[in-house]
């Protein structure tokens, strides 16, 4: 088995996603930058839905917008991960189109669509022909420049969307936040590197713990949306099953599958991704619900979230996730950057 504290990255990690995980504090901050002064026109001012298109790495930064924005606006937040827009979009819609290459499928649908009925439509991404659309149509375009794969661009894609939020008047985000989460992540990062010694390194002992394991993430709140992203990161770098779930809806149907069948429980590891900002009856639940797991046999890991503003717990829980589905790659002796079947798809749809 590889061994975390002896690792040759340029062999495990040819492409770098290691240091694309490790630019995630300062992305946050370049993005927000980029977005501070940002207006839209007057027309776009105070919708009465907003829609995020995307998919995948696109649109996971949509999931913790809306997360975010949960507690601090009155408007419904709606992520569409479909080549259809609802049928209640319309022209008091702000329609986001969130799309690293500006190339995918699903959203440039989405987007025309939105379009042709009047919405009031936003561009997000690096170019592509959804920057293109977005001209040709006379829409606003939030672009960016950062090369990564889509999953490893996740400060860019989620403080251009808050950005955008924010010019429309439906989210209040300071700077002072984005510091905090800037200083909170920097400071937890000393003690993930690829340098830091496992028995120091809770990241490596997360890895150390989920391997040969099916991780299973709960978060509640907006925490479920990080658990989302721990999910979608041990898919796409550690090339892994992986599921989440939702905290308190998994009481009330994910802890009855905990029996059958049997063998299941074995291969099984469920995280919990815990915050002093759960509600006091959800942390009672996670720490009955854990009770539950270990009397079927499941271990249960617990990962807390770091700093004082919600900005900051999400984003420390995100980079330790981010962290910890690299080493897990690098446990399976797996290039965390390629995603070949992901290739495949697209190469196959566009044939078809």
């Amino acid at each position: 088995m590889i061994e975390l504290d002896n690792l040759d990255l340029g062999a495990l990690d040819p492409s770098g996603m290691h240091e694309r995980v490790a630019e995630l504090p300062s992305q946050l901050k370049d993005a927000w930058q980029l977005i501070a002064g940002l207006t839209l026109p007057k027309e776009y001012l105070s919708p009465e839905n907003v829609i995020v298109l995307g998919m995948g790495g696109s649109a996971i930064g949509g999931d913790l917008v809306r997360a975010l924005c949960e507690q601090r606006t009155s408007v419904p937040i709606l992520v569409c991960r479909e080549y259809q827009v609802p049928a209640f979009v319309g022209p008091r819609s702000l329609v986001i189109a969130s799309s690293y290459s500006g190339e995918t499928e699903e959203t440039l649908s989405a987007m025309d669509e939105a379009i042709a009925r009047g919405a009031r439509c936003v561009a997000v991404g690096t170019g592509g022909r959804l920057v293109e659309r977005a001209h040709d149509a006379g829409i606003p375009v939030v672009q960016f420049s950062y090369r990564s794969a889509p999953r490893a661009a996740l400060g860019y894609s989620f403080m251009c969307l808050a950005g955008i939020l924010r010019a429309a008047g439906l989210l209040q985000l300071v700077e002072a936040e984005v510091d905090e989460a800037f200083s909170t992540m920097t400071a937890l990062q000393e003690g993930l590197r690829p340098e830091v010694p496992a028995g120091e390194n809770e990241a490596k002992q997360l890895a150390h713990a989920l391997h040969g394991r099916v991780p299973v993430v709960y978060g509640a709140g907006p925490f479920a949306e990080v658990a989302r992203r721990w999910k979608g990161q041990f898919n796409e770098n550690s090339k892994g099953w992986a599921f989440f779930e939702q905290m308190p809806e998994l009481n009330h149907n994910a802890v009855l599958g905990y029996t059958n069948p049997r063998a299941a429980g074995g291969l099984m590891c469920v995280v919990m991704l815990r915050s002093p900002a759960d509600h006091p009856r959800v942390s009672i639940r996670f720490d009955i619900t854990a009770q539950i797991l270990h009397e079927h046999g499941v271990p249960v890991l617990s990962a807390w979230a770091r700093g004082k503003g919600i900005l900051a717990q999400m984003f420390s829980l995100i980079l330790l996730g981010d962290y910890v589905s690299l080493y897990l790659a690098y446990l399976y002796a797996t290039d965390p950057s390629p995603v070949p079947e992901i290739v495949f798809l697209k190469e196959s749809l566009a044939k078809a």
